[in-house]
């Protein structure tokens, strides 16, 4: 088979590799569409997970079932599925709660092990979830964005008629706003520094749109009856908006931390403020588990616009020039690489 193996930061050799065969209770999964995520680009960069390379990156996958091992069953060759690139021990105490991230033995698709940027990839039986077969493999490719702004909204409690800002109109960004509006929040207010990826994100339900951050304070207070955000998502990662974030919720309002910083970073909050005013912080990084679920049924039922994530593809022999082109497309919420029909 052919693989996109990241043999150095910022440098893909596509390489043949033998096609894995499904051991007991795995399954061979044909690619056919993996998305560029976030991590993918810490990764290229050389920012993330160097000590696993060389490596096949990619989590964001979808294919058809093209083998199973001994053991399994309920999964029929030739269908379509989606995968969970989150393995656990299925055993642990963490594993039992849907939290596979804290499981000591945890390793990730893509990141710890290699991943999907390639023809085939063998994976965990109990990981795979079938998917319908007459709808798009572009469809599929969100699943596992998706499901992590699933379980953001899940672990922050939102629901509707909550005002919310989110920090960064980028792909998790947009997914977010989508998911608010799905869910009644209102009023959404985005913030992004890009005209462009405003316009998208209020083409996709935003309320308010916001890129001066000098005016962002202020619409927020027009917006909520000068009380601030129900809840404020910072889906960037960087510390500045996190102090931001602070300032931008209300008196017994909530963060929801999302976007990843570098390692060492802290964010000072004010003890007595957050005891007195009944604030709250809560973390959500990867959906996994029922988050994946969820995610799929969204998408079947087309509760989310998938135009903006299917702007731009690439073949496997282009990941490369996809890779470095990124920063220069803020238009293609999400790039694809395709590797079949």
């Amino acid at each position: 088979m052919r693989a996109a193996v990241l043999v150095e930061p910022g440098r893909f050799e596509i390489q043949a590799r033998p096609i894995p065969k499904p051991g007991r209770d795995e399954v061979l999964i044909k690619v056919a569409q993996a998305g560029v995520c976030g991590a993918d680009l810490h990764i290229f960069n050389g920012h993330y997970a160097a000590d696993s390379l060389p490596m096949i990156p990619g989590y964001e996958f979808t294919g058809t079932i093209a083998a199973v091992g001994p053991g399994v069953t309920g999964l029929p060759s030739g269908g379509k599925a989606v995968v969970d690139m989150n393995i656990g021990c299925g055993r642990c105490f963490w594993c039992r709660r849907n939290e596979i991230l804290n499981c000591p033995d945890m390793r990730q698709m893509g990141i710890t092990m290699d991943g999907a940027f390639a023809e085939y990839i063998a994976v965990p039986a109990r990981l795979v979830i079938p998917a319908p077969d007459d709808i798009p493999f572009g469809v599929f490719s969100l699943t596992e964005p998706l499901a992590c702004v699933v379980r953001a909204a899940r672990k922050s409690d939102i629901t509707f008629g909550q005002s919310v800002v989110v920090i960064g109109a980028g792909p998790v960004g947009n997914l977010h706003v989508q998911l608010l509006r799905a869910s009644g929040a209102a009023p959404i207010i985005v913030t992004d520094l890009s005209d462009d990826r405003i316009a998208i994100a209020l083409d996709c339900g935003t309320d308010i749109g916001v890129t001066d951050p000098a005016q962002l304070q202020q619409a927020v207070v027009d917006a909520t009856g000068g009380r601030g955000a129900d809840v404020v998502i910072e889906s960037v990662g960087n510390p500045t908006l996190y102090r931001e974030a602070l300032r931008l919720m209300r008196k017994g309002g909530h963060l929801a931390a999302f976007g990843l910083t570098g390692p060492g970073e802290t964010l000072a909050l004010p003890i007595l403020d957050t005891i007195l005013q009944e604030n709250s912080v809560k973390r959500s990084v990867a959906g996994m588990g029922q988050d994946m679920h969820d995610a799929l049924t969204l998408l079947v039922h087309g509760r989310i616009r998938i135009a903006p994530f299917t702007r731009a593809s690439y073949p496997l022999a282009e990941i490369q020039p996809a890779f470095e082109t990124i920063a220069d497309r803020p238009k293609d919420l999400k790039t694809q690489i395709v590797l079949a029909a």
